[in-house]
């Protein structure tokens, strides 16, 4: 029977992030991952946006913004290295209205305390000239430093190295429970059992059953919500040169619509943002019945709700309205027409909420004596996700190793 050194519950890019940063630490420790789904990233590391974010949003000191930047550094190093597809195209932030520009400044001042690199208002000729059909702004953020990357073959290098370091990364497997004894863990599958040192809890959309499974009850629980989205059609992707995203919305907890580059080429449109009735909802009408009654019966749903059940509602109408969905749209490029855009497939985000209906809108860790369980990896965990890693890897050499 194999006893493992560190046995991490999650194949996204925190998880094989941890792996791969433990393992090269100490290559001497034996490290076993587990993922239920039968291929790495299949979640939120996998269905998303692809954008390399730079950090200007986050606030000064937290751990969003100073992961994100080292993070962004070590995501380019990486991909340079072992030739993951990337492009570092640039992003203009768009104020449309004369009242957005003292947020807009704030914004700025944010990026400089956070040292985003090369970061610069401009003018809105200069606007156009970045991205020319963005044509009726009042005043922009250049941030030369963002990007694009495939997330997805982030994680299958990272995988490939895990396992030339001489570990195991085991899909189809989906945690089920997790013993602790005196001398060692035992954590269960839906089809086996493995027996390791330590644990680290890299589950995503499921990190609170996890560390549930194992005996913890986190003051927090995860409300999936789903971001919906178009392409451009073929015909008009020369609408974009890069990423063109809208002043974020300070009463409202998402960054609102926006125009991405993707590496493979097509221009995405979106998200708006919708609770989904199943962690893994990435449908319209996916519904998962005991997952929805359990995240009714969370007063943390109903105090988020009742603060912004408006803005909740427009997102829905927008969710069946394409030309609401549109309307949005036009405010960065006015010659957006419905006839330009086409469905893409929908992410799901793992929003951690405190009881009270509040955001966690940070990292956060719950740690044992043998167990550190990432209970909230909240935008830009995929950008960040080897400083994560080395975060983890700190967090375990403290208590663990």
């Amino acid at each position: 029977m194999a006893t493992y050194d560190f046995i991490i519950v999650g194949a996204g890019i925190v998880g094989l992030s941890t792996a791969y940063k433990i393992s090269e630490s100490y290559p001497d420790l034996d490290i076993l991952v587990l993922e239920k789904e039968n291929s790495v990233a299949a979640h939120q590391t996998g269905n998303n946006s692809g954008v390399i974010h730079s950090g200007i949003y986050y606030k000064p000191n937290s751990y969003r913004a100073k992961n994100c930047v080292d993070g962004r550094h070590q995501l380019v190093d990486f991909c340079e290295q072992h030739g993951v597809d990337y492009e570092i195209c640039g992003k203009v932030i768009v104020a449309t209205e004369e009242e957005d520009i003292p947020r807009l400044n704030n914004i700025f001042e944010t990026g400089q305390i956070n040292g985003i690199e090369g970061i610069k208002k401009i003018d809105p000729q200069e606007v156009t000239e970045i991205e020319p059909y963005v044509t009726n702004s009042v005043k922009g953020i250049h941030v030369p430093c963002s990007g694009i990357v495939d997330f997805v073959g982030v994680c299958q290098q990272l995988r490939t190295l895990i396992k030339q370091n001489g570990n195991r990364v085991a899909c189809g497997q989906e945690v089920t429970n997790i013993d602790q004894s005196k001398d060692e863990l035992s954590v269960k599958t839906t089809t086996d059992s493995f027996y390791g040192s330590y644990l680290i809890n890299c589950a995503g959309l499921y990190s609170d059953h996890v560390a549930e499974s194992a005996g913890i009850q986190p003051d927090i629980q995860i409300v999936p919500f789903r971001g919906e989205y178009y392409e451009l059609k073929a015909e008009v992707e020369h609408f974009v040169n890069g990423l063109i995203y809208p002043m974020p919305n300070p009463a409202f907890p998402f960054l609102g619509v926006h125009f991405t580059k993707m590496v493979r080429g097509a221009i995405e449109c979106g998200p708006n943002a919708v609770f989904a009735f199943k962690r893994e909802g990435y449908e319209k009408f996916s519904f998962d019945l005991e997952e929805t009654i359990e995240t009714l019966n969370f007063p943390g749903f109903y105090n988020l709700a009742r603060k912004y059940w408006k803005m909740g509602l427009d997102e829905w109408y927008r969710s069946f309205s394409k030309r609401a969905f549109v309307k949005d749209l036009q405010k960065l490029i006015p010659s957006i027409r419905p006839e330009h855009l086409k469905p893409s497939p929908s992410g799901v985000r793992a929003m951690a909420l405190k009881p009270n209906g509040e955001i966690l809108d940070d990292f956060q860790f719950e740690v044992t004596d043998r167990e550190i369980h990432v209970l909230n990896a909240p935008s830009p965990a995929a950008t960040a996700g080897l400083a994560i890693g080395d975060e983890i890897l700190k967090r375990a050499e403290n208590t663990f190793i």
